[in-house]
């Protein structure tokens, strides 16, 4: 599992309990370390170690800055202070998780030490008033599952977010002439997302495989770990070159600061290399460092994204939505020459040849089956959104590359919305359901969530804890 470090700032209010809002604060903080929660605290700022004086809000913000936390955490300990919450939250511009202790029982004497909830609800409005996107945690106790699972989901989106606002693609050619489909706008990119392009021509990636073939201890251990993870059916110096453009593609992925790649991969490469780069992307897609087809930046971050949803538990597969299963109505296959990492597949893969070229370096394998999520970050016209799904595994025919057929609700509308876009034929997926932290995640980036079938509702009581 990925490590997320987040700002823990308990809060009180001067008219309620200070003793049970330190009481509830340290019971968090015990609880949180219980969960394996990365967390940095304010004990040093103040005696309570509790966020309710404006004087202690640019210690608890340096803090919190100098230590690069990726979200802030906001327990009502009692009633809370608004306004110092909603300022520490405009500053740190990180994802906020909202909640509060359930309170107990008035004592014999009517009191109510707390009132947790009437500050969550006061919290609330002031966050929107300073146009600061939260995620609320209902009103619960610390051991409900309430707790942790809404603990565990923010961590995510706070991962999905901090990457996808630090996302630089290394962007290997330009896109094939005849895929205008895969047009993408690299300012409006910039000055929307802060999402940044590499790009380089594809004699610098020759060069580079020059340069590590020379070397040749990286691409030497490449392709033993082919050798033992994969069958070979290609010949062992077009095998040394796919080894040595995945070490290639890797060292220039590391030298322009990328977390991403999206190559040309057709035809000028071939001329030069002589083979597919299929298993290449297929190798560091396995390693975490997603690599998409035809230059698709789109398909870079949402692939991005969902790696990050993954939490490195799984990895992400770039597929072409294709054609409908002969025989179940809602059935579709997903498939490209080979480029889904090894721990996807369902059987050992091949590296062999692709359904379409005469050089060697796909891969061939069905995925496994079981429970997905779909989706593809897109836009044009200056508008963003992000398609968003469950989907299933299902028995189908075999076809070259790396395929699923896959089976989802409702075909037609999913088919209808693909055509109608701002979406391509191009999608990722990844063997987990990560719908709801996908959709969390598009309030603090600016994109739309577009939820391909009718669940938003059970997405928001999901989220909810419900």
């Amino acid at each position: 599992m990925e490590q997320v470090k987040i700002g823990f700032a308990p809060t009180r209010r001067s008219i309620f309990s200070a003793p049970d809002a330190v009481k509830y604060a340290n019971l968090t903080r015990e609880r949180l370390g219980e969960l394996g929660v990365s967390f940095v605290d304010i004990t040093d700022i103040n005696e309570e170690g509790l966020l309710y004086d404006d004087n202690d809000l640019n210690a608890i913000a340096a803090k919190f800055e100098a230590e690069k936390i990726k979200g802030l955490f906001l327990p009502h300990c009692n009633f809370g202070t608004e306004y110092v919450c909603a300022r520490l939250a405009k500053r740190l511009n990180v994802p906020v998780l909202l909640w509060g202790p359930r309170d107990e029982r008035p004592d014999e004497n009517g009191i109510r030490l707390r009132d947790s909830q009437c500050g969550l609800f006061a919290t609330g409005k002031v966050l929107r008033r300073f146009q600061v996107p939260f995620t609320y945690m209902t009103n619960c106790r610390l051991h409900d599952p309430e707790f942790e699972r809404g603990v565990r989901d923010f961590l995510t989106v706070c991962h999905i977010v901090d990457v996808f606002r630090h996302t630089r693609i290394l962007q290997i050619g330009p896109r094939p002439f005849d895929f205008w489909s895969t047009m993408c706008n690299e300012g409006e990119l910039l000055e929307k997302f802060n999402i940044q392009l590499s790009p380089i021509p594809i004699p610098e990636l020759t060069a580079e495989m020059k340069k590590v073939k020379a070397e040749g201890v990286e691409v030497a251990k490449t392709v033993q770990y082919c050798r033992d993870n994969m069958c070979i059916k290609i010949k062992d110096d077009e095998l040394e070159n796919v080894a040595a453009l995945k070490v290639a593609m890797k060292n220039l992925a590391a030298k322009y600061g990328c977390n991403a790649i999206a190559i040309q991969c057709w035809n000028a490469l071939q001329d030069e290399i002589h083979i597919m780069p299929c298993a290449a992307n297929s190798l560091l897609n396995e390693e975490g460092l997603p690599v998409v087809c035809e230059t698709d930046i789109h398909g870079a971050i949402t692939a991005v994204m969902l790696e990050a949803a993954g939490m490195g538990e799984k990895r992400t597969f770039f597929a072409d939505w294709t054609v409908r299963d002969p025989d179940n109505e809602n059935g579709e296959l997903l498939q490209h020459c080979g480029p889904w990492p090894i721990s996807v597949a369902r059987e050992k893969p091949t590296i062999g040849y692709p359904l379409a070229f005469n050089d060697p370096g796909a891969v061939e394998a069905e995925a496994k089956h079981g429970e997905m999520t779909l989706c593809r970050f897109d836009g044009d016209n200056g508008e963003y959104s992000l398609l968003l799904g469950n989907a299933k595994g299902i028995e189908g025919p075999y076809t070259k590359g790396t395929y699923v057929w896959v089976e989802v609700a409702n075909l037609k509308r999913l088919e209808a919305k693909i055509v109608e876009g701002p979406y391509i034929h191009h999608c990722v997926g990844i063997h987990k359901d990560v719908v709801p932290v996908m959709y969390e995640a598009c309030k603090y980036i600016g994109v739309t969530p577009d939820l391909y079938d009718p669940i938003e509702e059970d997405v928001k009581a999901y989220l909810r804890g419900e």
